[in-house]
């Protein structure tokens, strides 16, 4: 399945960006966002910093505890009375120059035993610093949460806005899956990998900063074995991350595609039955749910191959530091504390790069998703509408085209040097095959799109100058394609006016002929629409669209096959209606049915682009040229 192009035509599901991806770009505009909550930001560096802090002194104060458990254990071996040096002058006499050394190395106090009461100090100082190094990381994580969800708030409304100044051309474009995609699961993705990973790499960098100087007060030469394999790390990360960030790319480029197949079909989903397309479309989404699994399952794979690597790093240098800690210890060159505190810090120091590794996936995923909405937020907008725009006050509703040339495509013209003009009060009927370019005129006088040669003025003012908005709160229309929102049937007739009391609801539900199917509902007028409409019928959500143009109460009617989905009976009764409604405005009326528009002021029969004839509909019957054809085809089809 696929999406409508402009003037009906058909184009192709979502795909991936052509250009290449650009990790460093794109992280940095998302950290400038997260920016934006300086404070904060500076908060969460600050609450990191203390804790980590806090948490890199801990090693070393327990290391304490370490030795004065071990001195105190050796002080009991020796006999009270005795002297450190005599001590280790007689362990040397006796040829036990290691165990001499070690004794040497430590505060003997020969026969004194264990200082426990220095123990529980040493310990209680340890509790209170990992206490309050978790307080710390749970503040840092609440402020985490308030920067990244408040970031990625400020990112919806961002996207909400640059979609409301999105020109129409470029939803003509792209299909809507890939859009709600964009807005939704990209948006939620970025959420949540720097949720999971904001914190958490701030954390292990800060841990990997103390814990080198802390390793590097307790001996440079152990520092330099645990560094030692730092590039084999780097390198490592380097090639995976290469590999990975384009598939996380095509992931989420598989996504927005299957979410675009998903929504249309379910969207069409009684049109697939009909047409007993469910088989074909079942192999569409076979192929786009495999492309996803494929690239989903490349990214995640190749990502995570970081960890593995990074613990088999870390525990080589877990080995080595063992190894030459040990001997260290026993040259008496080093406490058994430090060697157990700097074992503990070399696993601290690894642990945080493997968490880093281990995040970078997360990232990944997060960048990956954040380029495709940044790509939409680079998207090009309608050109601004200038402050001082100008505006007939009040609007009289003369319309005139001159000379104007417009294409979708700058290779297939569509409208050619049209010339047309609708006097105040007018109502012109615009018919002609399909894909003679009908649509495209309101589309034109509405500034869906811009002219690209000539000009459409409105009341002697060229629209091209005017606030889009002003211009368009002038408009009342009703499309053949109906919309109505989730809400009750009160606020879709009342959705073009703001300020509407009930008696102006009921009087345009009664003006459309709906105030009566709305009374046979149980709730009435607050009976809730589902979505797009299913709960009530095609013909009945037109009336509603119709009831809504009558309460806008507009200076100018555009009706695209307003009566298109209605039975002829209750089309009769719109008709006259209508004819109410367009009273003292410029209509313009888009029909397929010729019988609705005989007694339009002024019909115009379009062909490529061109007005091939204009008049009323007995000059133009009586001139026997494409609209007598059109006339005659139609009517004699449906005499036969």
């Amino acid at each position: 399945m696929s999406g409508r192009g402009p003037g009906g035509g058909m184009v192709g599901m979502g795909m991936p960006p052509a250009r290449a991806s650009t990790f460093g770009v794109t992280f940095r505009r998302l950290a400038d966002r997260l920016l934006r909550n300086r404070l904060l930001v500076w908060g969460v560096v600050a609450f990191g910093v203390v804790a980590t802090a806090m948490s890199v002194v801990g090693p070393k104060v327990l290391g304490r505890a370490t030795d004065i458990l071990f001195t105190g254990y050796l002080s009991g071996q020796f006999p009270a009375g005795s002297t450190k040096a005599e001590i280790v002058a007689r362990l040397r006499q006796a040829g036990e120059d290691k165990r001499a050394s070690l004794v040497a190395s430590v505060d003997l106090k020969p026969g004194a035993g264990i200082d426990f009461r220095s123990l529980y100090l040493v310990l209680g100082g340890v509790l209170v610093l990992y206490v309050l190094a978790s307080l710390l990381q749970w503040f840092q994580g609440r402020l985490t949460t308030v920067v990244v969800q408040s970031t990625v708030a400020d990112l919806r409304n961002d996207v909400e806005a640059k979609i409301n100044r999105l020109p129409l051309s470029y939803f003509d474009r792209t299909d809507r899956g890939e859009v709600l995609s964009r807005t939704t699961n990209d948006i939620d993705n970025i959420a949540q990998s720097f949720q999971q990973s904001m914190s958490q790499l701030l954390s292990s960098i800060l841990m990997v900063v103390g814990t080198l100087a802390m390793m590097l007060v307790i001996s440079p030469l152990l520092s330099l074995v645990a560094v030692l394999t730092l590039p084999l790390a780097f390198v490592i990360t380097r090639a995976v991350t290469r590999r990975s960030q384009p598939e996380f790319m095509k992931q989420w480029s598989s996504t927005g595609r299957l979410n675009g197949h998903i929504e249309e079909v379910f969207t069409g989903h009684e049109v697939v039955k009909v047409f007993g397309r469910q088989a074909e479309a079942r192999e569409v989404f076979d192929q786009r749910n495999e492309e996803l699994f494929s690239s989903a399952f490349k990214a995640q794979f190749i990502s995570g191959v970081i960890q593995p690597v990074m613990m088999f790093v870390s525990n080589i240098n877990y080995v080595l530091v063992a190894v030459i800690g040990g001997l260290r210890v026993a040259s008496g060159t080093l406490s058994i504390g430090d060697v157990q505190a700097f074992i503990q810090y070399s696993r601290q120091f690894t642990q945080p790069l493997t968490q880093v590794a281990s995040m970078i996936n997360l990232l990944q995923s997060g960048v990956a998703s954040a380029e495709r909405v940044f790509a939409l937020l680079d998207e090009r907008e309608e050109s601004a509408d200038k402050a001082d725009a100008p505006f007939p006050d009040p609007v009289r509703g003369r319309v005139v085209f001159e000379d104007v040339s417009f294409s979708y495509q700058p290779d297939e013209p569509l409208i050619d040097h049209l010339d047309l003009t609708a006097e105040p009060g007018q109502t012109v009927a615009i018919v002609g095959p399909t894909g003679a370019g009908k649509t495209t005129l309101t589309n034109l006088i509405l500034r869906f799109y811009d002219v690209q040669g000539g000009r459409i003025t409105l009341d002697g003012v060229d629209i091209a100058h005017m606030d889009r908005g002003l211009l368009r709160e002038n408009f009342g229309v009703v499309l053949q394609d109906t919309w109505l929102f989730k809400g009750t049937i009160r606020d879709n007739i009342a959705y073009g006016a703001h300020r509407a009391v009930e008696a102006d609801v009921i009087a345009a539900a009664e003006a459309a002929y709906v105030d009566h199917f709305v009374r046979t509902l149980p709730d009435g007028y607050d009976t809730v629409i589902e979505d797009e409409g299913a709960n009530v019928s095609a013909g009945q959500r037109q009336l509603l669209t119709i009831a809504r143009a009558f309460l806008a109460d507009p200076a100018i009617l555009v009706l695209d096959e307003a009566t298109s989905s209605v039975d002829t009976r209750t089309e009769a009764l719109v008709q006259g209606a209508m004819e109410q409604l367009r009273s003292g405005r410029t209509s313009f009326v888009i029909a397929h049915r010729l019988s609705t528009i005989r007694d339009a002021d002024h019909i115009i029969v379009m062909e490529d682009g061109h007005i091939v004839e204009q008049g009323t509909h007995d000059l133009l019957r009586a001139a026997g040229g494409a609209y007598e054809r059109l006339y005659s085809a139609q009517f004699s089809g449906a005499a036969s």
